[in-house]
């Protein structure tokens, strides 16, 4: 079972890479953001305790987060293999998911792919997104600067945990769309 991550601050593309390469390697994308919403909308047991922390303004906790994971894993095993997007977001998460992988698949982490983006073109990108899709957590600067603060601080430590196990590439998130998808996919080419 192949398993990629994608990784990236707010703005870089990962959900347009991801569902494009999800479609052209035949893998079942998973959006952490995708699942909050699910869940949330649906009211399920792990929604109802998310949607507790969100309306409080806090983070999730990772236990929570893991849980909602391993349950979409679960409901997917008949997969070829997934891309993840938007998990892991600590070393905890990394950690959790290699323990999940190993439970359910027997099977690790196959690639971690880390997309670079300077900050100026990622805070542009993000309230382009804000007008486009009309997503009004996108709308702030203040708010998209702090998000992009708190990836720096909290997230990209994670990519250390892969660049020490040899999983990690760095691409560069900036040129067309089909230029990062391509970079993407001679990285994924080579593991999968």
């Amino acid at each position: 079972m192949d398993i990629i991550v994608l990784f990236g601050p707010p703005g870089s593309g990962k959900g347009t890479q991801a569902e494009i390469l999800s479609k052209k390697f035949n893998l079942k994308h998973i959006s952490t953001g995708d699942l909050f919403r699910y869940n949330i909308k649906n009211e399920t047991s792990l929604g109802i305790q998310v949607k507790s922390y969100m309306d409080k303004g806090n983070l999730v906790p990772d236990e929570l987060t893991t849980e909602m994971l391993k349950d979409e894993l679960k409901r997917n095993s008949d997969q070829k293999g997934f891309i993840l997007d938007g998990y892991p977001r600590t070393t905890s998460q990394a950690e959790a998911l290699d323990f999940l992988l190993k439970e359910l698949f027997e099977t690790n982490v196959s690639l971690t792919l880390a997309l670079y983006v300077e900050d100026e073109v990622l805070v542009q990108r993000i309230l382009k997104r804000s007008i486009d899709s009309g997503r009004t957590d996108d709308a702030d600067e203040s708010i998209i600067r702090n998000r992009i603060k708190e990836y720096y601080d909290k997230t990209a430590i994670v990519s250390e945990y892969y660049k020490n196990q040899n999983k990690l590439r760095e691409i560069a998130g900036e040129g067309t769309i089909e230029e990062i998808t391509n970079s993407l996919s001679t990285e994924i080419e080579k593991v999968i």
